[in-house]
């Protein structure tokens, strides 16, 4: 099972570099984005080193597998429904010039966050180790800066008021419950 997590877990993380070339729009990488990715490179040589030489439960791997296959699903989903977008990469200082509101940005406003942190989630329990959730917890806080900066730059544009309504609709990384 450790192959199948860790094959599993580096296709996913070479969708994500491969949507950093052909999906977002990036010119030089910003310093937060430095950080991000150092964080990321970080994160996938601890997980891969405690999935291959730690002693995991079957269930954990098997959640893990399951969140991770989740993910990339939601990642892939985001990219169909932006792909006309040309959304720009994460702490770039160029304001939004669109609001995407199909796929699953009608239910959460970011989907790319919440399909990594759902698949650092899973890698995370599928390694079975409290060393992972320190990694988890840095990497989910970054994503939460990269969000809220990304929605402050929305309430400096022409996009404000419809961006505001927006937000009452949708949640922020989870759907909002009893709302369509």
């Amino acid at each position: 099972m450790d192959s199948v997590i860790v094959v599993t877990a580096l296709a996913t993380l070479a969708a994500y570099v491969w949507s950093l070339k052909r999906h977002f729009v990036a010119g030089d990488m910003s310093g937060g984005a430095r950080v991000v990715s150092a964080g990321v490179a970080i994160t996938a040589v601890l997980y891969l080193f405690l999935t291959l030489w730690g002693e995991q439960p079957l269930w954990a791997q098997a959640v893990g597998l399951a969140l991770q296959l989740a993910a990339g699903a939601l990642f892939f989903w985001a990219i169909a429904a932006s792909r006309e977008a040309r959304l720009d990469f994460a702490f770039t200082p160029e304001k939004p010039h669109g609001l995407v509101e199909t796929g699953p940005y009608r239910h959460i406003r970011h989907p790319f966050y919440t399909s990594y942190i759902v698949f650092w989630t899973g890698w995370a329990l599928a390694t079975w180790s409290a060393y992972a959730l320190l990694a988890l917890i840095v990497l989910i806080a970054l994503y939460v800066v990269a969000a809220r900066a990304e929605e402050e730059k929305f309430s400096q544009t022409p996009l404000a008021p419809a961006y505001a309504a927006y937000k009452r609709r949708t949640g922020f990384f989870w759907p909002r419950l009893g709302r369509e």
